[in-house]
């Protein structure tokens, strides 16, 4: 059994609400391989062109899905074949996906993988508004669990607020700092790259702790192959490593790390263990093609036995 494929824990009981539904991009993605990403004016041949699965908030849900949680996907995709077999797909891997709304259209993404496997998207905005997330918020009320938005649906958090419902936002997408900014405020948990943190968003490192205190949110900086940072409001900062793996593919890489984080969230995992275990899992999904390669948890199991938990930020 490979990182890319789940395990028999991955199949859920049908009729049980979910736990975490993810609410963001369904993407047909349009994957080429190529030896280097092309300058302008310039043509490769690419090694290999796929059409694969993706989306950032379908994606996450496999990895969630994958690492045991009960997933529901509420993204916005059309009544067609495609749309159907993106559905199915995500089924497959025990995800409820009566959440979906079918009036819109399944949007394309264009990823370019370069031979250090490393990847460049030119994405396509899709139909999903704020009138959709109103309405999975509502719904998720009824029972409570944990909603996720992706960064592009970052200005929609405030008015997802409910009572008992958790709300988590992986802010790769946005980028208004503003809009960033009141998107912490609203959450209980903020995924976000450093990069993106420091230079598109303009808060640096010396203020990440202070952010989490005064917005009373968790916020979990990533940064590739350098591992990622968790700050808390009642508590020290926690760093952790990233595995040392041959890179293959890092599409994807940063939505599983958010869907296994989440996962053990739901599970009762502290935050700093949640992000251990996320750390590994999305490490290991750079090792398969693809923007789907969740490992199953028993893989993720021991490749924790030999990596050290979170330790203090330096």
């Amino acid at each position: 059994m490979g990182p890319g494929r789940p395990g028999e824990g991955a199949r859920r009981r049908p009729g049980r609400r979910p736990v975490i539904v993810f609410c963001g991009y369904a993407n047909l993605d349009v994957v080429g391989r190529v030896p280097h990403v092309p300058r302008p004016d310039e043509r490769v041949h690419a090694v290999t062109v796929e059409h694969l699965p993706g989306g950032m908030a379908a994606n996450a849900a496999v990895a969630a899905a994958r690492a045991g949680a009960q997933v529901a996907f509420a993204g916005v995709v059309g009544d067609d074949p495609l749309s159907a077999r993106f559905l199915a797909e995500l089924a497959a891997e025990g995800i409820d996906t009566g959440w979906t709304d079918r009036t819109g259209f399944l949007s394309t993404a264009i990823v370019l993988v370069d031979g250090a496997g490393r990847r460049s998207v030119v994405s396509e905005d899709d139909a999903l508004g704020s009138a959709h997330v109103t309405a999975v918020a509502d719904r998720l009320a009824a029972d409570g669990g944990l909603l996720y938005l992706d960064g592009y649906r970052a200005a929609e958090l405030e008015g997802a607020a409910r009572a008992g419902v958790r709300l988590a936002v992986d802010l790769d997408g946005c980028d208004d700092p503003g809009v960033a900014l009141a998107a912490m405020h609203a959450a209980d948990h903020v995924v976000v790259g450093r990069r993106r943190l420091t230079e598109l968003l303009a808060v640096p490192a010396d203020q990440w702790a202070a952010l989490s205190r005064t917005a009373g949110v968790t916020l979990v900086v990533t940064d590739g192959a350098r591992g990622w940072s968790l700050h808390q409001p009642d508590g020290p900062a926690v760093a952790g490593p990233a595995l040392e793996v041959e890179v293959v593919d890092d599409t994807g890489a940063g939505d599983c790390f958010t869907g296994t984080y989440l996962a053990a969230l739901a599970a009762g995992a502290s935050p700093s263990t949640a992000a251990t275990r996320a750390g590994v899992a999305a490490s290991l999904s750079c090792t398969v093609p693809g923007a789907r390669a969740a490992p199953a948890p028993d893989l993720v199991d021991a490749a924790l036995a030999g990596t050290p938990a979170g330790s203090p930020a330096t």
